[in-house]
């Protein structure tokens, strides 16, 4: 791979390249909720007291996947692209994606909690193996391991007060 900090211009590209490829895989994992918008059957559930109001989502998703994006570009250039710790990133962004689907398109609440609980560890490995090989990426990563265990938490609430 080469340098960027050797000031090339084509190394300068690459890692450009590079980071808006891990930025547009980030928000790739967004796309579900595009194709499974929450619509009427969310607006009828019985949301818990901490829920927040829909329109936050949006902004902090935006955040979370910048900072994601960031995280694995600072990772890719000190591993290139075979990596442990970005097969981490890939499967928790995978686990990401899953989500919206199980949730909203499928309205199956308990078991988007336990693919949550999935996503957490595939999240505190993926941070694990990042801290190897850069501590910023690794911090990147936090605010996103605590939004998903607040999801979780969220989720299990709506599960639980939405019994059939």
């Amino acid at each position: 791979m080469t340098d960027v900090r050797e000031g090339d211009a084509s190394g300068l590209l690459v890692s450009l390249a590079g980071l808006i490829g891990f930025l547009g895989l980030a928000f790739a994992a967004s796309l579900g909720g595009l194709l499974f918008p929450p619509g009427e059957w969310y607006a009828s559930l019985q949301r818990p007291a901490f829920a927040p109001p829909n329109w936050i989502f949006g902004p902090v998703w935006t955040v979370l996947y910048i900072l994601m994006g960031l995280s694995a570009w600072l990772v890719w250039q000190k591993t290139g692209l075979r990596s442990r710790a970005l097969g981490w990133w890939g499967i928790q962004l995978v686990l990401n994606a899953l989500w919206t689907p199980l949730f909203f398109g499928l309205n199956w609440m308990g078991v988007a909690a336990i693919e949550l609980a999935l996503l957490l560890l595939a999240i505190v490995l993926c941070i694990r193996e990042f801290k190897i090989h850069s501590q910023p990426a690794a911090w990147m990563m936090l605010p996103y391991l605590l939004w998903v265990s607040f999801a979780w938490v969220l989720n299990i609430a709506f599960w639980y007060l939405n019994q059939a």
